[in-house]
């Protein structure tokens, strides 16, 4: 697995469809994503150090694990199939051993932002982007 952080968010006010861009930490490659306007506006809002006057979805959900006694760990992004990405939370709770849960990158990627996350992309990940742009 390759560590990663988010390098970019090219936002486009009159397209549905946004990008962010992570970059390897110790590296040079880089993965672009297509996410929607609100995942991208909700990753750019706590990149932006603006809190709203109320939870939006992804602050919901982290508080929602943060109260159930858990801590997000790490997000993988494990997988590109076609055009879709996959990604894996991997939650720890105060005991037992760690939970995966299937999730969207850009759902991730915002909450990992939240709780200080590791961010992490599969080697398989980058072989397969490099393939299909190569």
């Amino acid at each position: 697995m390759v560590e990663v952080g988010l390098c970019k968010i090219i936002m486009h006010e009159n397209k549905q469809d946004q990008i962010i861009v992570l970059k390897e930490k110790d590296g040079p490659r880089q993965l672009p994503i297509v996410i929607g306007i609100a995942e991208a506006a909700a990753i750019k809002m706590k990149v932006s150090k603006i809190t709203p006057p109320r939870p939006l979805t992804h602050d919901l959900s982290h508080n929602l694990i943060t109260c159930l006694g858990a801590k997000l760990e790490q997000v993988i992004i494990n997988k590109l199939e076609g055009h879709t990405f996959y990604a894996r939370l991997i939650l720890k709770p105060k005991k037992g051993k760690a939970i995966e849960v299937d999730a969207r990158p850009s759902d991730s990627i915002a909450l990992a932002l939240r709780a200080d996350a590791q961010i992490f992309v599969e080697e398989e990940v980058f072989e397969k982007l490099q393939f299909l742009n190569g």
